[in-house]
């Protein structure tokens, strides 16, 4: 294992959101800020509480998975992208470096940057509602299992896409409607019971249900089904990723 070539990677790229925390940092604590004023405080006010949270509390998990996993694939598409577009990539390519190295620089420095922004939204939510941690390590493995898997989807966006717009078209078209639809703001057990089938079909929920066990210990499906999920999600990306790098696809030419 070649952890110095690993490690220039993940600097790198770590680099990149220390010239760019507005953007990086700033902006996503401040969208999330104000989904907190708004849902929280002003929304919330009107509205009962949800399986005996109020409803300040009870959106706070789902805004921090909501942030973390959109963030994930953003930060991991265009860090493999922008190599690519530019012509760098080859010379990773070609360096004596293997895909899990190049997957430890690249997918490691975009989880780290999700991890890194839902704990400052976890930190700034204290301020606006009361919050209860009840499984903090089991927190923290939804908050590592979402990143990476995420920054690793995003891996796989950004060589798949041959545009700046196809960059964009999953993660605008499909990613952020299933993040709100996916029981950010609402519990699916409040939908009709059709609308509940429905939603099981997101594979979101599972990840906010779970998320939100950690907190309150209440979610909409099984813990241990959401676990399932994200880690059969995990390896599909693991096996494409490879494919990718075997095969050289849109990589070598």
């Amino acid at each position: 294992m070649n952890w110095r070539a690993a490690k220039a990677i993940y600097c790198f790229e770590m680099a990149r959101m220390w010239r760019t925390l507005a953007q990086s940092i700033a902006s996503p604590v401040i969208s999330t800020a104000l989904y907190f004023v708004v849902f929280g405080a002003a929304i919330g006010s009107r509205i009962d509480q949800i399986d005996g949270i109020s409803y300040g509390s009870f959106i706070v998990p789902g805004l921090i998975m909501m942030s973390v996993l959109t963030e994930s694939i953003s930060n991991a598409s265009f860090g493999i992208y922008f190599p690519r577009f530019t012509g760098t990539i080859y010379e990773v390519l070609t360096a004596p470096v293997s895909y899990i190295e190049v997957l430890l620089g690249f997918v490691g420095a975009a989880a780290t940057k999700s991890m890194l922004l839902g704990v400052l939204i976890l930190s700034t939510a204290f301020f606006f509602v009361p919050l209860e941690i009840r499984h903090p390590l089991l927190m923290i493995v939804f908050l590592i299992l979402t990143s990476v898997t995420f920054s690793l989807f995003g891996f796989i966006i950004g060589i798949w896409a041959d545009g700046w717009e196809k960059l964009q078209i999953i993660p605008i078209l499909i990613v952020t409607p299933l993040a709100f639809l996916g029981g950010s703001f609402y519990s699916i057990n409040m939908l009709p019971p059709v609308w509940q089938k429905v939603s099981l079909m997101n594979p979101v929920v599972y990840l906010i249900s779970g998320f939100r066990w950690s907190f309150y210990e209440k979610s909409d499906v099984n813990l241990g089904i959401s676990l399932t999920m994200i880690t059969v999600f995990l390896i599909a990306c693991i096996l494409i990723v490879r494919w990718m790098f075997n095969s050289g696809y849109r990589l070598r030419s």
